[in-house]
């Protein structure tokens, strides 16, 4: 598609201020609560780190990443054909749409009874694991019950009303989570966490937002809906092989201690990817999808999210990968994770160049180029599949945070892709940040003997650095960050 073929149809000046207000206001509420439900994350990953063993992230790591797999088969991109679609759906698509979805649910939780009886399986995640495997298996039926409220809201870019489930859900399942393992109900504190998370998001989804609830197949819908959703699957299939799959590889082959010892290390780097890209993808793929056609204000809106993930991703993946090291060690219950540190630095450094490539790859799936999308996945499962079983072989499971980070220097090929077809300018996006987190990880550098000290040294370093960020971003492009905010509400 050239760029003329994309600029066939502008959209009105009224629809580019509705469409912006909309977006920004939705990044702003996905933040907020990011922020919030980040925080009750944060601080039940503390508890769980305390409270759990390296062998119980284990376990529950090779259980999430075996429904993480089949996650795949419950939609086949059904959700993300919907959303995209440039017409509004009707009835029958959305019941189409759903009908098929629980179809595939129920065969999940079929498969997973399945699993349970297996030997290999039910020995390697124990009885406790297979509680949390079916706790996981019913949760893909209750949430096929939110899909199509939640593909309404998305396409009216109601983001408001969209992370309201997810905070209850959050809450609900990380108040239960910490005050059952708090009294020593182990990996299986879990099982009964995802339950009640389940639930309650279901409750909340269908108080906010009715639909024509019904039954039916419609073959001219599943049709037209699977020209796009089965590309759009396929892409998510690959990555799934290259992360779910592979990890389950790697959790049969390794010791579960070694296995649990790298799932927290990729847990935790997570954290502020979460918080970041994968809230402002989910509110930019609609609106990106809703300027496919004009290529001025697409590119506009792709700059404007990388300059924003690259401004509050940046600092925080270096602070984290400066005092994870000093953390274990004046954290007298967290010694046992000194041997993920290194892990967790290069999974977190890897996470920055993810920052700026996820945004780029949202943005030929939501403008329909889908097959560029699907040769970068393929690219990074195949070199995924190759070089990271020789360095888990010799660097043990190091190896898998070191092929990470070789992997993604990579991410420069969808900048070109993209630029290809939108003439996004993306060093003048992430410079500011880069030039203030080079200057914030010299000085927390220099200072690690220091925050080792005591967790009073540690809080010192932190808010320091924090500060030498600040004012490094500030005399770098203090004017151009302001001006990119005020942007926001012109």
């Amino acid at each position: 598609m050239t760029k003329k073929t994309i600029m066939i149809e502008a959209i009105s000046p009224d629809q580019v201020k509705e469409v912006k207000r909309k977006t920004v206001s939705g990044v702003i509420s996905f933040f907020l609560r990011s922020a919030f439900l980040q925080g009750i994350g944060l601080i039940s990953a503390l508890v769980l780190s305390a409270f759990l063993s390296p062998d119980d992230f284990g376990i529950y790591g090779i259980v999430t990443q075996l429904i993480g797999l089949l996650i795949f088969f419950s939609d086949i991109g059904l959700a993300a054909a919907l959303v995209q679609k440039r017409e509004e759906p009707t009835t029958s698509d959305y019941r189409s749409a759903f009908t098929l979805q629980q179809i595939l649910s129920w065969l999940i939780v079929l498969i997973c009874l399945g699993l349970s009886f297996i030997p290999a399986v039910s020995a390697k995640i124990g009885s406790s694991g297979v509680w949390v495997l079916y706790a996981l298996a019913i949760s893909f039926p209750l949430a096929s019950l939110k899909t199509i409220p939640s593909i309404m809201l998305e396409r009216r870019l109601d983001f408001n009303k969209l992370v309201i489930p997810q905070i209850f859900e959050q809450v609900f399942f990380n108040l239960i989570l910490i005050g059952l393992a708090w009294n020593g109900w182990g990996v299986i504190s879990y099982a009964y966490a995802i339950l009640a998370r389940s639930i309650i998001g279901v409750i909340v989804m269908w108080w906010l937002q009715k639909w024509p609830f019904g039954f039916g197949i419609n073959k001219a819908s599943i049709k037209s809906l699977l020209g796009f959703g089965l590309k759009f699957q396929l892409n998510d299939f690959l990555a799934r092989i290259k992360d779910q799959l592979f990890f389950l590889v790697l959790g049969a082959y390794l010791p579960l201690r070694d296995f649990g010892y790298m799932q927290w290390a990729k847990n935790w780097s997570m954290y502020p990817y979460n918080l970041t890209v994968q809230n402002i993808m989910a509110v930019t793929f609609p609106t990106f999808s809703r300027l496919q056609n004009d290529i001025l204000l697409l590119k506009k809106a792709i700059e404007k999210s990388i300059f924003f993930i690259s401004l509050t991703i940046f600092p925080v993946l270096v602070a984290m990968a400066l005092f994870i090291g000093p953390l274990t060690i004046v954290v007298e219950k967290y010694h046992k994770w000194q041997p993920s540190v290194p892990s967790f630095i290069l999974f977190a450094l890897s996470i920055g160049w993810s920052a700026v490539s996820t945004p780029l790859v949202n943005t030929l799936n939501a403008i329909g180029k889908i097959n560029e999308s699907l040769k970068l996945m393929v690219l990074w499962t195949v070199l995924t599949w190759i070089l990271t079983p020789p360095l888990v072989w010799y660097f043990g499971f190091t190896g898998v945070a070191i092929a990470a980070f070789v992997i993604s220097f990579t991410s420069i090929l969808p900048v070109r892709i993209v630029q290809k077809i939108v003439p996004v300018n993306i060093w003048s996006q992430v410079k500011i940040a880069l030039i203030a987190s080079l200057a914030m990880a010299i000085f927390g550098y220099l200072g690690q003997a220091y925050w080792q000290r005591s967790l009073l040294w540690l809080l010192a370093g932190g808010g320091a650095s924090c500060l030498v960020y600040l004012a490094a971003a500030g005399a770098v492009g203090g004017k151009q960050i302001l001006a990119e905010i005020k942007s926001l509400k012109s």
